[in-house]
């Protein structure tokens, strides 16, 4: 299986672009649903140890469904599918630059959740139009092991988010364990109090906001993801899903740039429309390089050939 390992801004993507597992045919979210049902291997052998860990997120390039974009992408993490992923996207882009696949101009990548627009403005420079955004609830309180009543939005921007914006301690890097444990203890409580997203979508990524540190910036972060790494860029969909907010409550005006820097320092520049479905459509701009081109091999009689942990199918 050839992969090729990029960062978005700090996050890495590993994009596995040939050897990757026969989908069949059908929509980009049935064959999404069909590699989570039945390729869990795949996900724990890319993205666990030995051969990666658990901040890495997955991208499956595929054929597309739409004959008018560039490539299909199924992301995942260590516990399953994701809907959309804007590092993971900017990094999939600097991907093809790499093999040559696109080119500077706009290109159309479809996700399961649908389709984004590109915009390549160098070899490591990229704007992701992402798919249209919104805030489900304001103002969700939640009573938190060891921090208390804890309050904060529900939003979608590609996966579903608890957005609070007031952090339970500095955001600063020293502080990453610490505020790793809180969101979990955060996601815990949600799922305990039966706060879902849509159609009963589980509310699996976890944000806390503060003050930048650099002048230069609007906001800071700490996002901790569904299988328990923290987000080493500001996460592209939860940008979204924050900017979702500051639509709503009036905060920011269409167009209007807003810089999101995360907790190691890295940032995103954002802006959004209107969408036609009363959300925003907000664009995500950063940078991604190519750090590796790897061909993984599975041996049969390696005892870690599907990753370190319980055996998978």
């Amino acid at each position: 299986m050839r992969v090729i390992d990029s960062h978005t801004e700090g996050e890495p993507t590993r994009a596995i672009v040939e050897g990757g597992p026969e989908l069949g045919t059908g929509s980009l979210a049935e064959r999404a649903a069909r590699f989570e049902a039945g390729h869990a291997w795949i996900r724990s052998a890319l993205l666990t140890e030995p051969r990666g860990f658990d901040a890495m997120v997955g991208a499956l390039l595929c054929p597309p469904d739409d004959p008018s974009c560039a490539t299909g992408i199924v992301f995942f993490d260590t516990v399953g599918n994701l809907g959309m992923c804007g590092h993971g996207t900017i990094g999939v882009a600097a991907t093809l630059t790499r093999l040559g696949r696109i080119a500077t101009g706009t290109h159309r990548f479809e996700t399961p959740v649908g389709v984004v627009t590109v915009e390549a403005k160098g070899v490591n420079a990229f704007a992701v139009e992402n798919v249209e955004s919104y805030r489900r609830e304001a103002g969700v309180s939640v009573e938190v092991e060891g921090l208390g009543r804890v309050t904060g939005d529900v939003a979608w921007g590609g996966n579903w988010f608890f957005q609070c914006p007031k952090a339970p301690l500095p955001l600063e890097t020293e502080n990453i364990p610490a505020l790793t444990d809180a969101a979990a203890r955060v996601q815990r409580a949600l799922a305990r109090a039966g706060i879902e997203g849509a159609d009963g979508a589980r509310v699996d990524h976890i944000q806390f906001f503060g003050p930048p540190a650099s002048a230069a910036a609007d906001s800071r972060n700490f996002t901790l993801c569904p299988g328990g790494a923290y987000d080493r860029s500001p996460c592209g969909t939860g940008t979204s899903a924050r900017l979702a907010c500051l639509a709503a409550d009036g905060d920011l005006a269409p167009g209007e740039t807003w810089v999101q820097e995360s907790v190691i320092g890295s940032t995103y520049r954002a802006h959004y429309r209107p969408g036609s479905g009363g959300g925003i459509v907000p664009t995500i701009e950063g940078r991604a390089f190519v750090v590796g081109e790897t061909v993984l091999h599975f041996a049969p009689d390696d005892p870690y050939r599907t990753g370190i942990g319980p055996p998978l199918s």
